[in-house]
C-alpha cells in the first residue's frame, strides 16, 4: 500500500487522538475515586451495623434505668403511705407493722438506688460508644459524599473531553485517504496503529528493530506504507527515524 509522507504523518496525530479518547473513556468509566468509594461503602456498611447493635444496647440499658426508676418511685411512694399511716396508728402491733415495713421498704430503696447509680454509668458508657461510633460513620460519609461528587465532576470533564476529541479525530480523519485510514483502523485494533520510527525505534511498542529489518524500509520507496515486524502498526518516517 502507498500513502504520501504528509498523510501517512497526519495518521500520528489520529494515533494520538486515540490515545487520548481511550485514556478520556477509561476517565469516564473507572473515575480514580471509584476503588475507594467502594471501600467506603463496604466500611459505612459494617459501621452502621455496629452503630445499630450500639443503639440497641443502649435502649435496652435505658428502659432497664426507667424501670428501675419506677420502682424507686413506687418504693418511696409507699413509704410515704406508711410514714403518714405509722403517724395516725392508735394500734401498737399496727404501728410496729408499719416500722417494719418503712425499715424493709428503705432497704429495698437502697438497693434499687445502687443499682440505678450502676445502670446510669452504664447508660453513659452506652452513650459514648454510640456517639463515638456515629461520629466514625459520619466521618466516612463525609469522605464518601465528597469522593462522589469529585467523581461525578471528574466523569463529566472526561465525558465532555472525549466528545471534543472525537470531534477533532472525526476532523482530522477526514484528511485522510479512506484506503489508509482504514488500514490504520485495522491495524489499530492490535497495535498503536501507527507510531513514529526513531532512531530505528518503533514508538509504539518501544522495540528497537533488527539491521536487517531497517535495511528493507530504508530500501522501502518514500510513499510506501511500511509496518513494524514486532506490533504491526504503521511505521512513518522521518529524518529521525536512523535510516
Amino acid at each position: 500500500m502507498n500513502a504520501s509522507p504528509e498523510h501517512q504523518r497526519i495518521l500520528l496525530d489520529i494515533a494520538d487522538l486515540d490515545r487520548r479518547i481511550a485514556q478520556a473513556e477509561r476517565a469516564r468509566t473507572k473515575p480514580t475515586q471509584a476503588a475507594r468509594i467502594s471501600e467506603l461503602v463496604a466500611i459505612r456498611q459494617e459501621q452502621l451495623r455496629e452503630l445499630t447493635a450500639l443503639t440497641g444496647t443502649r435502649d435496652d440499658v435505658r428502659t432497664e434505668l426507667k424501670r428501675i426508676e419506677s420502682d424507686v418511685a413506687l418504693v418511696e411512694q409507699r413509704r410515704a403511705r406508711d410514714a403518714q399511716r405509722l403517724a395516725a396508728a392508735t394500734n401498737p402491733k399496727e404501728a410496729q407493722a408499719l416500722e417494719h415495713e418503712i425499715a424493709s421498704l428503705a432497704r429495698r430503696q437502697s438497693d434499687l438506688e445502687d443499682a440505678q447509680l450502676d445502670v446510669m454509668g452504664r447508660v453513659e458508657d452506652a452513650d459514648a460508644a454510640v456517639a463515638a461510633q456515629q461520629a466514625l460513620l459520619d466521618t466516612t460519609t463525609t469522605e464518601g459524599t465528597a469522593l462522589t461528587a469529585q467523581a461525578k465532576a471528574d466523569v463529566a470533564a472526561a465525558t465532555d473531553l472525549g466528545a471534543q476529541l472525537a470531534r477533532d479525530r472525526e476532523a482530522v480523519a477526514a484528511t485522510v485517504p479512506a484506503p489508509l485510514l482504514a488500514e490504520y483502523t485495522r491495524r489499530a485494533a492490535n497495535s498503536a496503529g501507527a507510531a513514529l520510527l526513531t532512531r530505528g525505534t518503533c514508538e509504539g511498542c518501544r522495540i528497537v528493530l533488527p539491521g536487517t529489518d531497517l535495511a528493507e524500509i530504508r530500501r522501502a520507496a518514500e510513499d510506501a506504507v511500511v509496518s513494524c515486524p514486532e506490533c504491526g502498526c504503521i511505521l512513518v518516517r522521518t529524518e529521525e527515524s536512523g535510516l
